[in-house]
């Protein structure tokens, strides 16, 4: 069996939030949020009823705003 580097797999997770946690550590407020999501805006995945907002690709989407698809 191989041994697996494990500080390799951790580096490379996204680090996901729920949307009261990404309110919090950005201070976006969750409402506007919420509406980023809605409108498809930001990367997120749904597990089960609960929303998951990457949180490096939201701050991401704040530092350079919505890019137009080409």
């Amino acid at each position: 069996m191989k041994n697996i580097d494990i500080t390799a797999v951790c580096v490379a997770a996204p680090r996901m939030r729920t949307i009261n946690e990404t309110a919090k550590e950005t201070g976006f407020p969750a409402h506007a949020i919420r509406q980023l999501v809605k409108d498809r805006k930001i990367v997120f995945v749904l597990c089960g009823s609960k929303v998951l907002i990457n949180l490096d690709k939201f701050i991401e989407y704040l530092n350079t705003g919505e890019r137009e698809v080409v």
